[in-house]
C-alpha cells in the first residue's frame, strides 16, 4: 500500500475541510475519527452560507458524502490515543491498537467544554444555553435574557449580548467578584445583578424554561449566554510536543503551523472562533499549506498523469 501523504484526526467541519482540498491535490488521506463532535447537541448551525440553519449533522453528513468521493481520501472510525515522530513521518495509534504512518499530520480535534455543577446545565448546553451570540443571538434578540459569569467576563459578556437584548439578568452563581468600573459599567446597561447560588436549569428537551436559584425563585428565561472552560480533546499535540497559547489552545500560524515540523492544527483546537465557517477555512488554508510542504520535498502524487 502507498503511504499516505496526510493523516487527519478529527472528522468534523476543520478536518473534512482539510480533505477535501488534499483530495483534490491528489493527496493520498486517512481521516480518522470516532463521532465525538463538539456540537452534536445544537439544533441549528448559522453563519455557514447556503447551509444556514441547517443541523451539524446534517451538515456533516453531506461534507462526508462530498469528501469521499474523491478516491485518494479515507475515512476511518477510530479513535487516535498516541502520537509520535518516526523517520518518514509520524506514526499514530489507534485505540483498536492500529499502527498508522503518515508524511504530515494534521490535528483537527476540536475542545471538550467543561460543564459546571448545575443540574440541567449540560442538558442545554448548546441548545438555550449558548456560548455565541453571532451563531445564536439572531433567535433570541429582544428577550429577556440570562447571563452566567463572573468577574472580568461579566462586564465583556454584559456588554457583548446587550446589544441583541436590553433586558439581561447576570448570574455571578455566588458573590460578585467585580470592580467598581465593572460593576458601573453593568449598572449602565440596566442589568439585573443575582449573586444567589444557582439550584438549577429547569428546561424541556434542553430548552430553558427558568434558572432557579438556592433561595427558590425561579427568573423565567427562554435561554442563556455562558462562557464555560474548555480542554483539549486530546492531549496528541502535547505529546508531540506542540506549544499552548495561555488560553489552552494549540499554538499555531494563520496556516495552521504548529511549533513541530510536520503537525498542523485547524478547528476549535486553536482558534476562539468556534464557528463552522471558521472551521471550514481553517481546514483548507491548512490543506494548501501541507501540499505546498510536500512538493517543496519533492513528494509528488502517483495519481498525477
Amino acid at each position: 500500500m502507498e503511504e499516505i501523504d496526510v493523516l487527519i484526526v478529527g472528522a468534523s467541519n476543520a478536518g473534512l475541510s482539510a480533505a477535501m482540498m488534499l483530495g483534490r491535490a491528489l493527496r493520498r488521506v486517512l481521516v480518522l475519527d470516532h463521532n465525538q463532535p463538539c456540537n452534536r447537541q445544537t439544533p441549528h448551525s448559522h453563519n455557514f452560507l447556503t447551509r444556514d440553519g441547517e443541523t451539524p449533522a446534517a451538515i456533516a453528513a453531506a461534507a462526508r458524502e462530498q469528501v469521499l468521493r474523491y478516491p485518494s481520501v479515507a475515512l476511518q472510525t477510530d479513535k487516535v490515543v498516541a502520537a509520535q515522530a518516526v523517520e518518514s513521518g509520524f506514526q499514530v495509534t489507534t485505540e483498536r491498537g492500529e499502527l498508522l504512518h503518515g508524511r504530515k499530520l494534521l490535528l483537527a480535534t476540536g475542545v471538550k467544554d467543561e460543564m459546571p455543577a448545575i443540574p440541567g446545565f449540560a442538558a442545554c448546553w448548546g441548545v438555550s444555553v449558548l456560548h455565541c451570540p453571532y451563531c445564536h443571538g439572531y433567535e433570541v434578540h429582544g428577550q429577556k435574557l440570562g447571563l452566567l459569569a463572573n468577574g472580568a467576563m461579566a462586564e465583556e459578556l454584559a456588554t457583548l449580548i446587550h446589544y441583541w437584548s436590553q433586558e439581561l439578568v447576570l448570574f455571578t452563581n455566588g458573590p460578585a467578584d467585580l470592580t467598581t468600573e465593572q460593576q458601573a459599567a453593568i449598572a449602565a446597561r440596566n442589568v439585573q445583578l443575582i449573586e444567589t447560588p444557582i439550584a438549577e436549569l429547569a428546561h424541556q428537551n434542553g430548552r430553558l424554561q427558568a434558572v432557579r436559584t438556592t433561595d427558590g425563585v425561579a427568573y423565567a428565561l427562554p435561554a442563556m449566554f455562558a462562557r464555560v472552560p474548555f480542554r483539549q480533546h486530546t492531549d496528541i499535540a502535547a505529546q508531540l510536543g506542540c506549544t499552548h497559547t495561555e488560553t489552552g489552545l494549540i499554538q499555531a500560524t494563520a496556516f495552521g503551523e504548529t511549533n513541530v515540523p510536520g503537525v498542523f492544527v485547524a478547528g476549535d483546537n486553536s482558534t476562539p472562533m468556534r464557528q463552522v465557517s471558521v472551521a471550514v477555512a481553517n481546514g483548507s488554508m491548512a490543506a494548501a499549506f501541507i501540499n505546498r510542504e510536500l512538493m517543496k520535498e519533492g513528494v509528488y502524487s502517483t495519481l498525477v498523469q
